[in-house]
Parts: C-alpha cells; sequence; structure tokens
C-alpha cells in the first residue's frame, strides 16, 4: 500500500496496565502481585541465553550501515536525475529541442490535448491538497458528504459543488470509455495466449517445414549446377556508409553456382562520397568472380518500393526464377539460399519463404534488449503460428526469397504505402499464394540502438499498416478468397494487432488511468492494472527467457511508446502529413564475432595474393582513390540527445497523478503510476539508448 498521510496512530500506544490482585494466605503475610494480562503468570519462562551490550550495539551499527547505504544510493540516482534534467532544460548542453514543425512529429493536436490535460490535473491537484488540508475528506465516493448546513466558507462550496459536477457528469464518460478500452485490452491478450497456445503446440509436436533429400541434386557431375535454379539477389540501399560493405561481403560468400546466381546493389544514396565507396566495393567483388551489378536510379521516387520496382524492370530478370531480398544491414549465412529455395520444387502455390532475423546488438544496451523481447515474440510467436495455420504472415521486407512469378501476378511493387513488403503480402494472400516462415533459419542484422532511430522506425511501422488498411480494405471485400481470410485480413491482421494494440495502450494507461486518480468514482479494478499486464508481459518474454529480469522495464517502455504508436496510427488512419515520410533507420555498422574473423581471414588471403603476384596499376589507382575518399569523408558528428515534448507532458502528468494517488492512498495504483512517470521523464529526456549523431 502506499503510504497513509494520517498521523495520530506514530505516536498514540496502546499500553497495558497490570491488575492488583490481593492474595489472602493462613498466614498472616499479604503480598500484592501485579500481573500483565491474564496469562502472564503462566507462560513459560525463556532460557535463551541474553545478549551482551557490545553484540547488540554491533547488530545496530550493520543495520543503520545498511539503512545509510540504502539512503546514499537513492540520492545518488536522484542527484543524477536532478542532474541530467538539469543539463538538459537549463543549460541546454547537447541538447536539441523536438521541433513541432518535424515532418515526422506532426502529432500538435495529441500534443496540445496531453497539455490540456496536464494543465487542468495541476489545477485541480492544488485544489483538493487545500481540501485536504483543510479536513474535508474526499477520494471514497462511499464517505460523506459535507451537507449545506456544514460549509463554513466559499471555498468548501466549491469544493462540494466539484464532487457533485464529477460525480454526475465526468465519470460516467471515462467509465464508459474506460470499460470500452479494458474489453478491447482483454480481447487483445486472449489472442495474444492463443498465439502463445499455437506456438506450445508447435514446438510439442515439432512442426516445421523440412526438405527431404536434396532437390538439386544430379547424378550427371558435369550437368548437376543446371538443377540449380536462377536466383536474384537484391540490396536495395540508402546512404548506407556503416553496413554497406557488410552486407555486399555477405552477399557474395553465398554458396550456389556462379552462372545461377546475380547479384543487383540497388543504392538510392544521393551522397557522391558513399555512391563512389559502394561502386569501389561492388568493383572489387566483379573482380574476384562474383556476378554482381551496380544500379543507381537518376530519379528516387518512392523510397525503397520504388527502387526495387525499378530494378525488377530490367529486361535481365525474366531469366531468373526467384529473388531474395536483403536489407543493407543483413548479412546472411553462406548456406541461406539452400536451407530456403529448396521449399518451391514440387510446391507452385508457394510465393515466399521468410526467415528469422537474428541480432548482433541485442545485448547493446537496455533499449536494444527491450527490442529484442518485441521481436523475438513476433518472430517466434506470430511468425511461425500464422505460417503454420494459416500459411499467411506479413512479409517483413528483408531476409525473404520470392518466387518472381507471385510478385508479377500480385501487381509488383507499389509505392502507395511506406510498408511495400506488407502490401506485396496482402495482395499476394489475396491472390491465392502460400508463404513459409523458417524459425530455424536466422539471418544476422542490428536493431536501433538510440531511441531516436527507434523512434523513427515505430513511427513508420504504425502509420503504415494504418494507411494500407485504408487502401486495400475494398480489394479485401472484393476478393475471391474465403470469408474467414477475409475475416483474418480485416479483424485480426489490421484491426486487432495494428490499431487497437496502440489505441488502448495509450488511451487506458496514459489518460484514463491518470483521470481516474481526480475521479475516484470511475476508479479501474487492480487486475486491469496490474496482474494482466504482468501475465501478458511474461507472456511475450517466453521466447526470449534470458529477458526475464528486464519483465518490469519492458512494460513500462512498451506503455510509453504507446504515444508514438498511437500518433503513428493516427497519422497513417486519416492521411495526415507524416504517414508518408520515411527516414532511413540509423545503424552502427556492428558485425557478430565470427563475421569479423571471416572477414579478417578473406582481407589477409587478398592481402597475401596481392604481393605474390603483384598489383596492377589499375588496382594501385584504385585503391588509393579510394583511400583518398575514405579520408575526404566528413568527420563524425558530435552526438547529441533530444528532448521529446509530448514524452515530458505525459511524465508530469502521470507524475501529478501519483501525487493524487498518495493522497489518497490508492496502494498499486500510486507506484505504477510513479514508476510509468518516470519512465516517461528518462524517455522524454533521452536517457535510454546509445545518443543520436
Amino acid at each position: 500500500m502506499a503510504p497513509r498521510l494520517y498521523f495520530s496512530n506514530w505516536w498514540t500506544k496502546d499500553t497495558l496496565k497490570g491488575t492488583p490482585v490481593v492474595v489472602k494466605m493462613e498466614n498472616p503475610t499479604f503480598s500484592v502481585v501485579e500481573i500483565n494480562g491474564a496469562d502472564a503468570a503462566f507462560r513459560p519462562v525463556e532460557k535463551s541465553r541474553g545478549k551482551n551490550a557490545k553484540q547488540v550495539t554491533w547488530v545496530l551499527l550493520l543495520r543503520a550501515h545498511r539503512a545509510v547505504g540504502c539512503v546514499t544510493w537513492l540520492a545518488t540516482v536522484l542527484w543524477a536525475l536532478l542532474g541530467a534534467i538539469k543539463k538538459r532544460l537549463i543549460h541546454g548542453q547537447g541538447v536539441s529541442v523536438e521541433s513541432e514543425s518535424d515532418k515526422l512529429e506532426k502529432g500538435k493536436l495529441l500534443f496540445r490535448v496531453i497539455r490540456v490535460f496536464l494543465v487542468t490535473s495541476l489545477a485541480v491537484l492544488a485544489f483538493e491538497v487545500v481540501a485536504y488540508l483543510q479536513g474535508w475528506h474526499f477520494g471514497n465516493p462511499t464517505l460523506h458528504i459535507p451537507r449545506t448546513s456544514d460549509l463554513e466558507g466559499l471555498l468548501h462550496l466549491a469544493y462540494v459543488a466539484w464532487l457533485t459536477f464529477r460525480a454526475e457528469y465526468i465519470a460516467p464518460p471515462i467509465q464508459a470509455l474506460s470499460k470500452f478500452c479494458v474489453v478491447l485490452f482483454l480481447i487483445q491478450s486472449v489472442d495474444r495466449m492463443l498465439l502463445c497456445l499455437g506456438c506450445f503446440w508447435i514446438k510439442y509436436r515439432k512442426v516445421k517445414p523440412r526438405i527431404e533429400g536434396d532437390p538439386f541434386k544430379s547424378d550427371d557431375v558435369e550437368g548437376s549446377a543446371s538443377n540449380y535454379p536462377m536466383v536474384l539477389v537484391q540490396i536495395p540501399m540508402c546512404n548506407e556508409r556503416e553496413v554497406y560493405d557488410q552486407s555486399i561481403s555477405a552477399v557474395c560468400g553465398i554458396d550456389w553456382p556462379r552462372d545461377r546466381l546475380l547479384i543487383q546493389v540497388l543504392d538510392d544514396s544521393d551522397d557522391e562520397s558513399i555512391q563512389w565507396l559502394i561502386k569501389a566495393e561492388v568493383s572489387k567483388w566483379s573482380q574476384k568472380g562474383i556476378n554482381i551489378i551496380y544500379r543507381h536510379r537518376l530519379v528516387r521516387t518512392g523510397y525503397k518500393a520504388g527502387n526495387l520496382n525499378s530494378a525488377m524492370s530490367c529486361d535481365y530478370v525474366k531469366d531468373y526464377e526467384f529473388v531474395a531480398i536483403f536489407d543493407a544491414d543483413f548479412q546472411p549465412n553462406p548456406d541461406f539460399l539452400k536451407q530456403t529455395v529448396p521449399h518451391f520444387k514440387d510446391n507452385p502455390e508457394l510465393g515466399l519463404v521468410q526467415a528469422r532475423w537474428s541480432f548482433v546488438n541485442k545485448d547493446e544496451n537496455l533499449l536494444t534488449r527491450l527490442q529484442n523481447i518485441n521481436l523475438c515474440f513476433h518472430f517466434e510467436v506470430e511468425q511461425q503460428v500464422n505460417g503454420v495455420f494459416l500459411n499467411f504472415f506479413g512479409f517483413n521486407g528483408t531476409a525473404g526469397v520470392w518466387r518472381i512469378k507471385a510478385l508479377e501476378e500480385s501487381g509488383g511493387w507499389l509505392e502507395r504505402t511506406t510498408v511495400e513488403d506488407m502490401d506485396i503480402a496482402v495482395r499476394a494472400h489475396l491472390n491465392g499464394w502460400k508463404f513459409i516462415f523458417l524459425n530455424d533459419v536466422k539471418v544476422p542484422c542490428e536493431v536501433p540502438e538510440s531511441y531516436e532511430a527507434y523512434r523513427k522506425q515505430q513511427h513508420r511501422w504504425h502509420s503504415g499498416p494504418m494507411q494500407l488498411f485504408r487502401l486495400s480494405l475494398p480489394a479485401i471485400v472484393r476478393s475471391k478468397v474465403s470469408p474467414w481470410k477475409k475475416a483474418n485480413l480485416i479483424l485480426l491482421f489490421f484491426l486487432l494487432r495494428k490499431l487497437i494494440l496502440p489505441f488502448y495502450s495509450f488511451t487506458l494507461f496514459c489518460i484514463i488511468l491518470p483521470l481516474t486518480m481526480f475521479v475516484p468514482e470511475a476508479e479501474l479494478p487492480l487486475w486491469v492494472i496490474c496482474y494482466v499486464p504482468v501475465f501478458m508481459s511474461l507472456l511475450n518474454i517466453l521466447p526470449s527467457p534470458k529477458s526475464f529480469p528486464f519483465i518490469v522495464p519492458y512494460l513500462l517502455f512498451e506503455n510509453t511508446m504507446s504515444v508514438t504508436k498511437f500518433n503513428a496510427m493516427v497519422s497513417g488512419l486519416f492521411q495526415l502529413g507524416s504517414s508518408y515520410e520515411w527516414v532511413v533507420t540509423k545503424k552502427a555498422g556492428r558485425s557478430s564475432e565470427s563475421d569479423l574473423l571471416a572477414a579478417a581471414e578473406r582481407e589477409a588471403k587478398s592481402i597475401e595474393q596481392k604481393i605474390h603476384r603483384g598489383a596492377s596499376d589499375s588496382e594501385l589507382i584504385e585503391s588509393n582513390q579510394l583511400k583518398e575518399h575514405k579520408e575526404a569523408a566528413p568527420a563524425k558528428v558530435k552526438k547529441s540527445n533530444k528532448i521529446y515534448t509530448k514524452e515530458l507532458t505525459l511524465a508530469f502528468l502521470l507524475l501529478t497523478a501519483s501525487v493524487r494517488s498518495l493522497l489518497s492512498a490508492q496502494g498499486v495504483h500510486f507506484y505504477f503510476l510513479l514508476f510509468q512517470g518516470v519512465t516517461f521523464l528518462l524517455v522524454g529526456l533521452d536517457l535510454i539508448g546509445e545518443q543520436m549523431s
């Protein structure tokens, strides 16, 4: 329970007084015995060895030392937090305040609504603190409201009027909205539980797509390569200075007959120095005998979808049967195609084989650990269960192999949304194509290490689906697929998992819960605040059990991210300006240890070969030019933090509500609001993750 402001019990103690008993005996002697309680005289005497003064002193000193250490630790944490706030808000050191005119942050209406809530909450809190100090009870609807005859002043009259207005006009709509959000919350929780049960069943029955034998093996050794299908590999990128060489070298190391493989490096960079570096990397691998092409668009429209659509329009693409796509930070293993392409053989209805992502920087900081929890659940549970039971899931945009015929019959890559991967998956599903998800095939990649990069990524991932829902709803209704598939697409795939989740998460935990502290007649039950969210967080963490210690930060951070997701969902649903903005996710260029060792080994062999056979003049000139471009590359910009106004405003709103909860001793509500407010404060000050350059 939260601390109560009732101080009378602190100094009033009940003392037991002795009862005098007169015992008359035959002898003329009398004695008076004082007994503390009825049975005190008959209790057994304790025979434990007494402690001397020195032992008691040491015990007290030890406990005092622990208490002082705890207080010191809390004071240190508080002082550090206050120092960070002072540094960012007052002095402005290393801080760039988030501008409301930012293209990605056009949620001015949402910010104004939150600000109005904050100002109103502060005013009501000040009013009720004054009422509390005057001795008027409030916060419990069952308590007696003072009668008119009891009024002692105008302020008291205003307070009673506020209680009446609150109970009759404010509480009913809040209660109705909270019940609606709780119903959505329970529906989404049931869906999450069913997905987890499906995942358990898959693991228990060991259900997974299998390849029987080697489908491309031939008795004819000389013609064995002709059995392998023609595969096109595409690497779309845009200003990927940190990771371009890693992805190109990883793809060039794929084990597949060279005459049956073509690699397209689709560069949309607008920085000429980066273009030159990528060209040099492609030229290096081309000289080693790899069938690789560098392609740069003159007209850069449509973001990634436009880039892929432009590449598929080349004449030589008609000679290829499959296309594998890897984003710039993905590093596929050499056997990737041999683990994915064989699933297409003798399965003409299969249009997509999707592999799972693994993360080389998942333990980099708290932000990457929390992202790993979400993405592990997405792949292990959502994608795997939907792939096994429905043969459909959303394409992840990378680390997948498409049948080119499926892409062409579904309309190809369209530039109408920022989620071109989900768009093509929905259209292919409506055309009858089936999907397979391979949970055992993992492709290493990165997750954003800074909150700014993660925030922009989540904005795109949640605004795009709502925009796609508006555009594809008529096609879904008119399609010839079964009613079950239509219901799954509309109700589960779009509404429940893309719209309802950010809506109730933001509305219930960031708006309604603080309001119920000022309107206790609409109080949320404890199981909504505590038990169900903790249980759902446990289900989310099951695919990554090592993340169990982070269950509380995960729960708080997900509620914090609901602001960004809700804003993105609204902008996509109503076609606001920020719904069609694509910002390339900032990457750090990290590699796994095995990749670094392999790259070092390849570089050593290359240097050794050049030493033995001697380098040509053209290679020397190219090497010198590459060195000049690397030296001329701009120096790294100093990293700085940002201040996020919406998150900070919500932090003060939640902390204000926690103070109101403290006055009425709301228990768990107080602690939830306190920790959630602190989480919003940390995120608003950009104190989670790496700093953005």
